[in-house]
């Protein structure tokens, strides 16, 4: 960012018209031209996305790097509580203040979009468009990445039916397949049945932001770096207990070269012609929940402040994104939204004594806001507003969060786009200039049991960690021997702070259960299975998918 917050301001980008619809989008060229970018550093993607390589983008000038504005929130409901479109209205609503803003946010994953939270692409008068494209592929991101991670199983699968030169034992192999499709039937298959397809053996399929590639595309900085990180990934073992490789298959090289275009953030615009870069896919559940290095680095060279969405809630996205993401590449995030709302507050309620009151979801925002300020950030609240909001609920909210000493905004970019926010932008604008920086709350060089037990404490509020007898057996045997040297990823269920999805509010004398490990050398962290969290979803009972058709006119529709 500038030097001294009061810089802030300074330069605005112009925002287009309010529509949403197609005809009223701004051509990306001039998208393009707003931001400054050199003609070397995009490439079009149709009349309305550009791909961006970060390599030709300029550096910014000395002191010049944007703020990181990190969008997090309370325990959600099973549709969200409204981050996605808090971060595009807040973008565009710092833009109506002069201010110039890029959003960040990552690529939808088809698995929800056909199955129950639906599209990420916000809603309302909030939304970053072409929408449908966005929920539907975009340029194709998150395929490169699925067939990159099945190239990899099929070379390992090819290697055992070629004489296994490398001795892989069939029964330690790691690696899955993936599929962007949630399909419960493959969690666990068995393969190689049929005279000459052998061998047999058992198998699984996770869904693609499930994907150690999908994480890792995130961290990347460099084709050099893509190539290194994609030869670590781990295979199996060896009969003799060596691990084995992507390197050791020779698979590092095909896969970085389906990766070429993915590692390119993707240029859009809100429905209000604000920049908007979508970029990465990892879930917030299991992986860590946010956009790209790379498209961070990009907005932060050509805008004051970037606002970036964190999946799921503070336990979840914004604990990852400061103890796993942001360490290795000094991203330091200086402002934390933390967005609520009275239907989310009030859902936390069920199966109380009393439906109506809003305690145990109070309790539940007071532990996202403690979070929030064990990382060392001030947290500001925005109040993502509904038509049903009672002037009494709205009430006591705000009451509560006074006596906290928090500062509270209404956000209302459904209904009214950047006017619905402009009161939360000025918070925001004011909280930079406390200059915060955010801090991990553990470090990476301590023993792995530790770790976990400072999350669970520190951010869920439980009493501490159990082991099943399989991570038990992982961590004699020595399985993970980078264990006590790198950040770990708690995968659990979002819809409790703890890992139970029944637990709601600010659940109390509870321990978390790990019932296995993963090893992610490739993304540089491991992996703690929490409770029942499953790594392929599998679709409801009345999926999405059964509102969604092709109009007459060629258009997706029921896509949300």
């Amino acid at each position: 960012m500038p030097s001294g917050a009061e810089a802030i301001g300074r330069g605005a980008l112009t925002t287009g018209g309010t529509g949403v619809a197609r005809s009223g989008l701004r051509p990306i060229e001039e998208i393009v031209r707003e931001l400054g970018l050199p003609a070397e550093a995009w490439s079009p993607r149709g009349r309305w996305i550009a791909k961006i390589d970060p390599a030709r983008v300029p550096a910014a000038g000395t002191g010049r790097r944007g703020t990181i504005v990190l969008v997090t929130g309370m325990t959600p409901t099973g549709g969200g509580v409204g981050k996605t479109v808090t971060t595009l209205a807040l973008a565009s609503s710092l833009h109506r203040l002069g201010v110039r803003a890029i959003a960040c946010l990552r690529q939808p994953s088809l698995g929800p979009v056909f199955g129950i939270k639906g599209g990420g692409a916000g809603g309302g008068r909030a939304t970053v468009e072409p929408s449908s494209e966005v929920n539907l592929g975009l340029t194709g991101d998150l395929d490169a990445v699925t067939n990159a991670h099945n190239l990899l199983a099929a070379m390992i699968d090819n290697h055992l039916h070629h004489g296994n030169p490398l001795g892989l034992d069939p029964g330690s192999i790691a690696w899955p397949r993936a599929l962007d499709v949630e399909d419960r039937a493959l969690r666990q298959i068995e393969i190689g049945r049929g005279l000459g397809n052998g061998p047999l053996r058992s198998a699984s399929f996770v869904i693609t932001p499930a994907s150690e590639v999908t994480a890792l595309l995130g961290l990347v900085r460099s084709p050099a770096d893509l190539r290194e990180r994609l030869e670590r990934l781990e295979v199996g073992r060896t009969r003799t207990g060596a691990f084995v490789s992507a390197a050791d298959l020779g698979a590092g090289g095909a896969m970085a070269a389906l990766l070429r275009h993915a590692v390119q953030p993707n240029l859009l615009q809100t429905s209000e012609g604000t920049p908007v870069l979508v970029h990465g896919g990892p879930f917030g559940n299991l992986s860590y929940g946010t956009t790209t290095v790379a498209s961070l680095e990009v907005a932060r060279r050509l805008a004051e402040v970037v606002v970036v969405e964190a999946g799921f809630a503070t336990d979840l996205g914004a604990e990852k994104f400061v103890d796993l993401f942001a360490p290795p590449v000094d991203l330091e995030p200086i402002v934390a939204v933390l967005v609520a709302s009275v239907p989310g507050i009030r859902a936390h309620a069920a199966g109380g004594p009393d439906p109506r009151s809003l305690d145990p979801g109070l309790e539940n925002l007071d532990q996202h806001l403690a979070n929030l300020r064990a990382f060392g950030l001030a947290p500001v609240v925005a109040l993502n507003r509904f038509p049903e909001d009672g002037p009494e609920e709205l009430a006591a909210v705000r009451a509560h969060l006074a006596r906290a000493s928090v500062r509270v905004e209404d956000s209302a970019g459904y209904a009214q786009g950047s006017a619905g926010g402009v009161e939360l932008a000025g918070a925001v604008v004011a909280a930079t200039r406390e200059g915060r920086a955010a801090r991990p709350i553990y470090s990476p060089r301590q023993p792995l049991l530790r770790k976990i037990d400072t999350i669970v404490r520190q951010i869920y509020g439980g009493d501490g960690v159990d082991l099943d007898p399989v991570a038990e057996d992982q961590i004699a045997a020595g399985e993970l021997p980078e264990a006590d040297e790198v950040p770990v990823c708690l995968a659990k269920t979002p819809l409790s702070l703890s890992d139970d999805p029944k637990r709601l509010g600010r659940p109390r004398g509870f321990r978390v259960r790990v019932r296995r490990f993963v090893r992610a050398p490739g993304a540089g962290y491991l992996v703690a299975l929490l409770g029942e969290i499953q790594t392929m979803p599998g679709l409801p009972r009345e999926p999405r998918a059964l509102r969604i058709d092709l109009g007459t006119s060629g258009e997706p529709t029921g896509v949300t």
